[in-house]
């Protein structure tokens, strides 16, 4: 269904059918409900702290013996606050967060090729999110920081991480 044809039958009911509707999307779907949750109560900071515990689990596990160190976990928690619409402040917390985490997780170990490739990615991707909601200038230092440490570890695509703050100050 297209949004033209959705508008033209919206427009068709009254207001206790549209009521119905939302409260059987409500029901339905989780996607809704959490949506109308965090529009109505907010609790970004709650909402953080969770992601940030569930992504340290990922790279230094308290239950298990292997970390997992699956940059996917953090990009679900990254999409999700992105769909709800959370503070681009918080959210450019988030990514730099698991990227502080997964350059401590590297230190002292073999990581694959892929490893640095999707941190890589991941850096980019912060770095894009700060540039566009106008918080780069503020979040410069850390996200030089961040280039510094990788060129101390040695990391292969150190190079990589380098030519993109390039690209960010230009």
């Amino acid at each position: 269904m297209s949004k033209r044809a959705l508008k033209k039958y919206l427009a068709t009911l009254d207001e206790e059918a549209l009521r119905e509707q939302f409260m059987d999307l409500y029901n339905r779907f989780p996607e809704v409900k959490t949506y109308y949750d965090f529009v109505f109560n907010p609790r970004e900071d709650q909402l953080l702290r969770q992601a940030m515990e569930r992504i340290s689990e990922e790279y230094f596990p308290r239950r298990r013996k292997k970390a997992k160190a699956r940059r996917s976990v953090a990009h679900k928690y990254i999409k999700h606050f992105e769909t709800l619409g959370v503070d681009p402040a918080l959210l450019g917390e988030l990514m730099a967060f698991n990227l502080e985490t997964a350059l401590r997780y590297e230190k002292g170990r073999n990581c694959t090729e892929a490893f640095y490739r999707s941190i890589f990615k991941s850096y980019r991707q912060w770095g894009s999110h700060l540039w566009h909601a106008g918080l780069y200038r503020q979040e410069r230092p850390r996200l030089a920081r961040f280039v510094e440490q990788v060129q101390e570890g040695e990391w292969p695509n150190s190079l990589a991480f380098l030519d993109f703050m390039e690209q960010l100050e230009n």
